[in-house]
């Protein structure tokens, strides 16, 4: 197949065919085999695509990066996809055994021992909060759907965030065991096992938020996304402004290093979408709870009902804004029942609501 490659920043390469582009991320790459000036990218899915060209045209950007190695005149081999290693070949985690040319194998045998203790350290030590904060921003982004895979990625590095996929659990555990990242993006129905057991034992191998987006929207199923361990739902009908809006902020949580928020009685849980009053918890609704953080967040701030309509549910309301209406009502009557003393939540006649700390 005549493809074209070209750069695709610091995520990979992009190859441009007839019907659009393929992007193949270095994340997913095993291993590039040269043969009959064919190059053949392999990646972690075993997945194959060929390119008519040199192994010279693609090498040296793999090689400027430390888990890449060349072992052999054909071959470049991912080193975090190594499985064991003996003098004449390399094994990689999906079977595949791959040549190492004599005059190579000293210096991959060091390169590897290199590698392995390089990324043994990376893992143990933790990067400082304020380079982080800075970006850009690392995403996992998991869902077995290309199509949404490709959109949810180019919104969010257009927000200059650095996106590597994974389009099921097992491929999607393994990069957060080897990676550091700084959002968990996280679809619900995945081949396998579905994206509420996966946050369980994603939340074991990296501090990240897990954000469920997936295009199942029954408030059930977003109460079940949190009891599974995540920071948030977005459900995939949601804005591309506001989608990111959700994500941007989850991220700067996770970085404050203080995901709480107290005003007297009242406790917000940010990380595990908990309301406590007087240390008992308030059974609130994931709309509920988006509508009362946004308010505590700038108190004494009046909030329009279209304003909050744009916060939670993205664009302008159709209907004068009676949905906001009637969620901040039901938010106020449990509010209320649960501390009588005072309201938190005040309305401004003709302009809006706001929130409002008790006195002490």
């Amino acid at each position: 197949m005549q493809i074209a490659i070209c750069d695709d920043g610091e995520q990979g390469f992009a190859l441009k065919v007839r019907d659009g582009i393929i992007r193949i991320a270095f994340a997913r790459l095993e291993y590039v085999e040269v043969l009959n000036k064919i190059v053949s990218f392999h990646l972690t899915d075993d997945a194959v695509w060929e390119v008519t060209a040199a192994l010279a045209d693609i090498e040296e950007k793999l090689l400027l990066r430390p888990e890449f190695l060349k072992v052999h005149r054909s071959y470049l081999v991912n080193l975090s996809y190594v499985q064991a290693l003996s003098g004449e070949s390399i094994v990689t985690d999906n079977g595949h055994t791959i040549p190492v040319a004599r005059q190579r194998r000293s210096q991959v045998q060091d390169a590897y021992m290199s590698f392995l203790l390089h990324r043994g350290e990376t893992r143990t030590r933790a990067p400082e909060k304020s380079d982080r904060a800075k970006g850009p921003w690392r995403i996992l982004l998991v869902d077995d759907e290309s199509a949404d895979r490709t959109l949810w990625a180019e919104i969010l590095r257009g927000h200059g965030c650095v996106v590597q996929s994974a389009a099921g659990g097992e491929e999607a555990l393994r990069q957060a065991a080897d990676g550091l990242y700084d959002c968990v993006l996280l679809d619900v129905m995945l081949p396998g096992e579905d994206g509420f057991l996966l946050c369980e034992k994603l939340g074991r191998l990296t501090n990240a938020p897990v954000i469920f987006l997936s295009s199942l929207t029954e408030t059930e199923k977003q109460l079940k996304g949190f009891r599974a361990g995540g920071a948030d739902y977005i459900t995939k009908d949601t804005p591309a402004g506001l989608f990111w809006a959700k994500v941007e902020a989850r991220i700067k949580m996770a970085m404050s290093g203080s995901p709480r928020f107290r005003s007297g009685p009242l406790l917000l849980d940010l990380a595990g979408r908990r309301v406590l009053i007087d240390e008992k918890e308030v059974n609130l609704t994931p709309v509920e709870f988006d509508l009362l953080w946004r308010l505590s967040e700038r108190e004494g701030h009046i909030f329009t009902p279209e304003e909050l309509f744009g916060i939670v549910w993205g664009g302008a309301p159709q209907d004068g804004g009676q949905m906001v209406q009637t969620h901040m009502s039901r938010l106020r009557r449990k509010l209320e029942k649960a501390w009588r003393e005072h309201r938190f939540i005040e309305t401004v006649w003709g302009q809006g609501y706001r929130f409002v700390s008790p006195k002490p």
